[in-house]
């Protein structure tokens, strides 16, 4: 049945975070007649459903032609989702549909210059006078997203990165408080992704008292293309402590993440509001990123 399809269809198409618009083109197909099989008011035909799963299965390895006749939950399976019940459906994203193709473009013309290890450093909240780091890793999962995943001592932070037009955005949790996280992130490309500068938006101290921070991602190296080589590298560098005291982190690190604002900063040419405007003291700490991680 039509409906049947359709359900699975739009099913796959979001545990994938991939538009009508975006399978329409990948398919050579008009985004009407892509709308019309998700709507359920037609099938596609023989030949289109057999291009359709043949481009899924490059997503989802082992996706036949006879998975479409599955129920929900064996269905949602083969997308690594699980569901209590048929027909339910677990929507993993509430992005729109023209953003999602400029996220889905960006990844898949430039995942492999944010893929690496990663370390980032911003003042601490709850040790005034000290810098948290922790280190971590950014690599394409199967899916076709960009993740992150990050620590230091007995915590981890993780989550899904989103990159639009020059810049990043980000949210994640922590394994402590479980508690979300926000990151929009300039790019600061070089011939490769060397720097990602931004803001951190966080409800910090036991009370959750929303809270904004400046915060710096450096490269410190690159994946092997060995799986179980990278887990084992990035879990050594997430061994390492989360505070380091301020005279660990260079002075002009310390000055960008700690830079004032406000109306007396603004009367002096400063900022008025916390901002992260690209700027050359950006390239003098890309300078000092040979310094070991």
């Amino acid at each position: 049945m039509a409906d049947h399809f359709a359900d699975r269809l739009n099913f796959g198409l979001k545990a994938l975070s991939m538009s009508r618009g975006r399978l329409a083109s990948e398919l050579g197909v008009d985004k009407s007649l892509v709308g019309r099989w998700a709507s359920g008011s037609v099938r596609p035909s023989a030949y289109n459903l057999e291009r359709l799963t043949h481009f899924l299965a490059k997503k989802r390895p082992g996706l036949t032609l006879l998975d479409w006749e599955r129920d929900m939950v064996d269905f949602a399976a083969l997308f690594g989702e699980e569901i209590t019940e048929p027909g339910a459906e677990v929507p993993s994203t509430t992005l729109s549909g023209q953003l999602l193709d400029l996220v889905r473009n960006s990844i898949d013309s430039r995942a492999e210059a944010y893929e690496g290890f990663w370390r980032t450093t911003h003042a601490s909240v709850f040790e005034p006078g000290r810098f948290c780091q922790q280190h971590g890793i950014i690599r394409q999962e199967g899916s076709g997203g960009l993740r992150f995943e990050l620590g230091a001592d007995d915590i981890r932070y993780g989550g899904s990165m989103f990159p639009v037009e020059g810049q990043v955005f980000a949210i994640a949790s922590d394994s402590v408080r479980h508690v979300p996280s926000f990151l929009i992130l300039n790019v600061v490309a070089m011939p490769r992704i060397a720097l990602l500068d931004g803001l951190l938006i966080a409800a910090s101290s036991s009370l959750r008292i929303p809270s904004a921070y400046s915060i710096i991602f450096e490269r410190i190296g690159d994946l092997s293309g060995n799986r179980e080589a990278d887990d084992a590298h990035v879990a050594t560098l997430m061994a390492q402590p989360e505070f380091v005291d301020d005279d660990c982190v260079p002075a002009i690190v310390r000055d960008h993440l700690l830079r004032d604002f406000g109306p007396k900063a603004a009367e002096q040419g400063g900022e008025m509001m916390l901002s992260s405007p690209l700027t050359p003291r950006l390239a003098q700490i890309i300078s000092l990123m040979s310094r070991p991680a």
